[in-house]
């Protein structure tokens, strides 16, 4: 079977498949940027997925396939990242300042989200989480699906 487009997201309309059987595809962040790749479901069923030029990246949750009774997801595994809580604007812009030199791609986040907080996520490094200790900036390692995958920042000088 090949899939040349999302049906939906599973996260955005979760009960209108209650009754269906749920098969997943289960990826690692950073296959969610791959627009054509060759996966296998938890049942072993063998697809392509090759969605066209353009197309947004994958994400958790994501219809591949359904029918009267089965659906086709995909289902993304966490993350190692490091969320960074700093106490004020100042220690936000020395930090992010510092992670941007290092070209680190990094997510934002505000209260109102699951974390509870405005925060900036970004991908474990131990030399960051040296940086972080250093400097006394609060954070946290955590294993977490991210809604969008990081990307390498793509640089010159």
């Amino acid at each position: 079977m090949i899939i040349e487009k999302i049906l939906g997201n599973l996260h955005e309309h979760p009960d209108a498949y209650a009754g269906h059987h749920k098969e997943k595809v289960v990826l690692p962040s950073a296959l969610l940027v791959k627009r054509i790749q060759r996966v296998t479901t938890d049942h072993g069923k063998e697809l392509g997925i090759r969605l066209p030029t353009g197309s947004g990246d994958l994400r958790d949750g994501d219809i591949l396939a359904v029918d009267d009774t089965n659906l086709i997801v995909i289902s993304v595994l966490p993350t190692d990242v490091l969320v960074i809580a700093p106490r004020s604007i100042h220690e936000m812009g020395v930090v992010a300042h510092s992670l941007g030199n290092r070209h680190l791609q990094a997510q934002f986040f505000d209260s109102l989200s699951e974390y509870g907080a405005d925060v900036m996520v970004c991908q474990y490094d131990h030399t960051v989480e040296d940086y972080l200790k250093s400097v006394g900036a609060p954070y946290d390692r955590q294993e977490r699906v991210m809604p969008v995958p990081f990307r390498h920042a793509e640089h010159s000088h």
